[in-house]
């Protein structure tokens, strides 16, 4: 997704016009219109008030390679306060279901590590999947795809917060890789 894209995104999302964007960001609506057909870009300035007023970093602005999400939320909980409930098959479930109740689709995903050439290699020699069986189990939390109305969130749960992320590029297929991350959607949702 371009610059364009995003700002025209970002933009209908928040239920404003171009002449409306323009105004607030005191520009004209012809530089709006040429923002979002990609035919000139703002300036330093604009890049920062357009990153102040829809909450976004310029880096994920600017990435045209999709891999900057747009906003990063955490919040402190305590997971014994959840009681599963309904389709939840543990508290992460709980906790997920509750802190998004309007969601259209909440899927958990299955995280396993990206491991690089080497660790790759390690893996092989020594045995295959141990390094992904030690990293599992030395995280254990949950993680989401939270789909609403007007974006996909990966949804990251602990015993101490839960931290939503907008993606940046949309999960579409069974298995997506985020960062140096792999997450594949499970079979069933919540």
């Amino acid at each position: 997704m371009n610059l364009g894209e995003k700002l025209r995104k970002h933009r209908k999302k928040a239920g404003l016009s171009q002449e409306e964007l323009a105004e607030k960001l005191s520009v004209s609506r012809q530089a709006i219109t040429k923002w979002e057909s990609n035919r000139g870009l703002p300036s330093i300035e604009s890049l920062q008030n357009i990153s102040k007023l829809f909450d976004v970093s310029i880096d994920y602005l600017l990435d045209e390679k999709g891999t900057v999400t747009s906003n990063t939320i955490r919040e402190a909980i305590d997971l014994s306060q959840y009681q599963k409930i309904g389709k939840c098959r543990n508290k992460y479930d709980a906790v997920a279901k509750q802190k998004f109740p309007k969601a259209l689709c909440i899927t958990p995903l299955i995280r396993h590590k990206k491991l690089s050439k080497i660790e790759w290699i390690i893996d092989f020699i020594v045995q295959p999947g141990v390094l992904n069986v030690a990293d599992s189990l030395n995280d254990q939390s949950a993680y989401y795809l939270v789909e609403t109305e007007m974006e996909q969130l990966l949804v990251h749960v602990t015993k101490d917060f839960i931290e939503s992320t907008g993606l940046a590029n949309k999960f579409t297929k069974r298995k997506k890789v985020i960062g140096s991350n792999i997450f594949i959607k499970a079979t069933y949702t919540l």
